[in-house]
């Protein structure tokens, strides 16, 4: 998109982002390429001491961004998603950064935002924006359909014994067993006695009447549910801006190796396997993982990220490398997934189905094959596989379910195969679907015409505000 140079008054957005990498990552990407197209806009972003270096890069790479340090009243391990005790914990750490607000109420009165923008997991900001007069902006980095079904949950409050869960209100009136519906929801079940997740389900339902609705998707994917999200909730205004492109490039180049690796591999020869940084798979996944990647005979690149050791037992079997020496690689710790995916090598994806991996695999034009755990993944893969005819269900019971071995082997090696058929159609419909997001970014495409109503409502926030 080009850059806008026309003069405007001074922008200021306090940023409240939530400590999971899947939700920082994509606002971080936002708001840097914001900050490209209004030269006037600055932001102020609250983290605490212990994740100020996950801001690092973005702050490096955009002078118009400064960070709020503010201290949590929790040990630090509930900081960030990652290192929560338990899941369940989360309710723990929302409400724990709601008592910021005061801090934040008086930091404003020297400070004067413009506007705020907020995860949807912070939804209590609304209350912040109104007692600092601002609008409030709340940032999805998520699919649409999980906005409309969380939505319905919090007012409807259906119970296991329900299951399963119809949602006829929603386009295609969707239906899910209870234990495939959004982990957030599930866990306020469960600890409903507790005041924090009591909080959480009061300010969920409360969130939903932002000013506006920022929302990383297209309308190629998304929208029949952008259409019923416009028509169902109270925000004034919805932007489907993605998929949000990498704005800022982290410091750790594509490993040597691997680049070469990969070069020297055939066009659309490579099975992609990883399963993003929030879900380990267990031991049993694990085996089962390898030794279907074993039996596939196909070439791959599997990223098991730094939870490689569980307990006394290795994720990856003893021996399993030097087997499969010369056509499959294991990369542990951080993988450049956009530039692996993007490679030509790649030929398939398989994935937990997390809202991020799921639009880097569709801009990469890879087909998909679904293997969703937890969160709003099971959401997700019903979008790719029954709607939009980009991927396979690999395997889809969720955490602890162990996939049958020849039937993945199978379904890997079939993915790769250049004959026509099933396979082909869904590579074809992945490649397509590809097109379409780099479409909807570019030029006069979807995410691009709202992006450019974003800035303009954004410009029209701040003329207001010098008023």
């Amino acid at each position: 998109m080009a850059e806008n140079q026309d003069p405007s008054p001074p922008l200021h957005l306090l940023v409240i982002p939530f400590p999971a990498q899947g939700h920082l990552l994509p606002l971080l990407h936002l708001l840097h390429h914001l900050s490209n197209l209004l030269p006037s806009l600055s932001f102020t972003i609250v983290s605490t001491p212990s994740n100020l270096h996950l801001l690092q890069p973005f702050l490096s790479s955009t002078p118009s961004a400064t960070p709020l340090l503010l201290p949590l009243s929790l040990p630090p391990s509930f900081h960030h998603v990652r290192t929560l005790p338990s899941p369940s914990d989360v309710s723990i750490l929302i409400h724990a950064l709601s008592l910021l607000s005061d801090d934040l109420l008086l930091w404003s009165r020297s400070h004067r935002p413009t506007a705020i923008i907020s995860d949807f997991f912070l939804p209590w900001t609304h209350h912040l924006a109104t007692d600092i007069a601002v609008p409030n902006l709340v940032f999805y980095s998520t699919g649409t359909l999980l906005i409309s079904i969380l939505h319905r949950l919090w007012i409807d409050l259906p119970l296991p014994s329900h299951s399963p869960i119809s949602f006829p209100s929603i386009p295609g009136s969707p239906s899910f067993p209870f234990s495939h519906l959004p982990s957030l929801y599930r866990r306020y079940l469960a600890g409903s006695g507790s005041p924090e997740w009591q909080f959480v389900k009061d300010e969920m339902i409360a969130g939903d009447s932002a000013f506006a609705a920022i929302i990383n998707t297209f309308d190629a994917i998304d929208g029949v549910y952008l259409s019923h999200l416009k028509n169902e909730m109270r925000f004034s205004r919805v932007f489907a801006v993605g998929p949000i492109h990498p704005g800022f490039n982290r410091a750790d180049p594509m490993p040597e190796e691997l680049s070469t690796w990969l070069d020297d591999s055939p066009a659309r020869s490579v099975v992609y396997v990883c399963f993003g940084s929030q879900f380990t798979p267990g031991i049993e996944q694990g085996l089962a993982l390898a030794n279907a990647l074993e039996r596939s005979g196909t070439r791959f690149v599997w990223c098991v990220g730094n939870d490689w050791v569980a307990g006394d037992r290795k994720l990856v079997p003893e021996g399993f490398e030097e087997r499969v020496k010369g056509r499959g690689m294991v990369v542990r710790g951080w993988a450049p997934q956009v530039e692996i995916l993007r490679h030509g090598a790649v030929a398939s994806f398989l994935t937990h189905c997390g809202w991020n991996s799921v639009l880097e695999g569709i801009v990469a034009g890879v087909m998909l094959m679904a293997w969703p755990m937890e969160a709003d993944q099971f959401l997700n893969a019903k979008v790719l596989v029954e709607e939009l005819g980009v991927a396979v269900m690999a395997c889809g019971g969720g955490p602890e379910m162990v996939p049958d071995v020849e039937e993945l082997g199978k379904m890997m090696a079939e993915s790769v195969e250049k004959k026509e058929g099933r396979w082909m159609e869904i590579r074809k419909r992945a490649w397509e679907m590809g097109r379409m997001a780099e479409e909807a970014v570019g030029e006069s495409g979807s995410s691009f015409r709202d992006v450019a109503e974003l800035v303009v409502q954004l410009k029209e926030l701040a003329l207001r505000r010098t008023l």
